[in-house]
């Protein structure tokens, strides 16, 4: 007998409203960042007509954009490079020993709640803090980013460990490797999947995160993306051409991250999956 397949027309409905609703952002994006006012002002929806691929041009003078790329990569980079690092050891130590010492779940909970905490209640108190350890630089928002990571990143790290079995570490140990060596070759490459995407999730927040150094970053040579884009801003209007073609140029190094990477963490996801 010939299957026949149906087709969930709801479910067809429901995907392509939501392709409409990701794409239909985008394509405004795309067409007022080659527009200029006059085409702007006698339609906004309508495809220009005219390409006005100087605008591209314009915006990385005004913003410098090369330059703050380079201290967004500076500190996207680091944070990631560290918190990998940092948070994965951290978690280590919490997970293996939580149910044996009630100091390591009372951290573990110190952690956790620490994600119920909004960031405008601190950020006073961070601000003067930064100020008085001269920590108002990439440096320090490099640091800031990796700590206030810590919450979210712990609590997915340790429940991930405690999946891993226990009879791998004591097997090393009667093989003679410390819990060091423990962690670094056996711990560690296990947690590749969460690791990746811990890894995204703290590269795509760093990079877009504008609050934080707004607050922080005192120094404009130390600007990253998007605290430049504030120049198309002014009191009376503001230059909606020159600002989208900006923000398309700050969204190609992750659109072009993704490309390279998606093969990873694909991989990692799947991985995760069947563990």
């Amino acid at each position: 007998m010939r299957s026949r397949t149906r087709i969930n027309w709801l479910v067809m409905l429901l995907v392509v409203l939501g392709t409409l609703f990701i794409l239909f952002p985008l394509y405004m994006t795309v067409t007022i960042a080659l527009k200029n006012p006059e085409q702007m002002a006698q339609s906004v929806f309508a495809i220009p007509t005219t390409l006005h691929w100087e605008n591209f041009a314009r915006a990385i003078d005004m913003t410098n954009f090369f330059q703050s790329f380079r201290n967004s990569a500076i500190v996207t980079a680091s944070t990631v490079l560290l918190t990998l690092l940092s948070n994965s050891m951290v978690a280590y130590a919490i997970a293996r020993n939580m149910e044996k010492r009630k100091f390591f779940k009372g951290l573990y909970y110190y952690f956790v709640s620490a994600m119920f905490i909004p960031f405008p209640i601190i950020m006073l108190p961070i601000v003067k803090l930064t100020a008085s350890l001269e920590m108002t630089n990439l440096v320090g928002l490099i640091l800031l980013h990796t700590v206030y990571g810590l919450a979210f990143n712990v609590f997915v790290y340790v429940g991930y460990i405690r999946s891993i079995p226990v009879a791998l570490e004591e097997a090393a140990f009667v093989d003679g490797a410390t819990t060091w060596g423990t962690f670094w070759k056996i711990i560690f490459p296990l947690m590749a999947p969460i690791s990746a995407t811990v890894g995204i999730l703290t590269c795509l927040s760093t990079y877009n995160d504008f609050l934080l150094p707004l607050i922080i970053i005192s120094d404009p040579e130390q600007y990253t993306l998007p605290l430049v884009q504030y120049v198309f801003q002014g009191q009376f209007n503001t230059e909606f051409n020159l600002a989208f073609a900006s923000y398309l140029l700050a969204l190609l190094p992750m659109i072009i991250i993704y490309l390279f990477a998606q093969k990873w963490i694909i991989n990692g996801v799947t991985q995760g999956s069947v563990k």
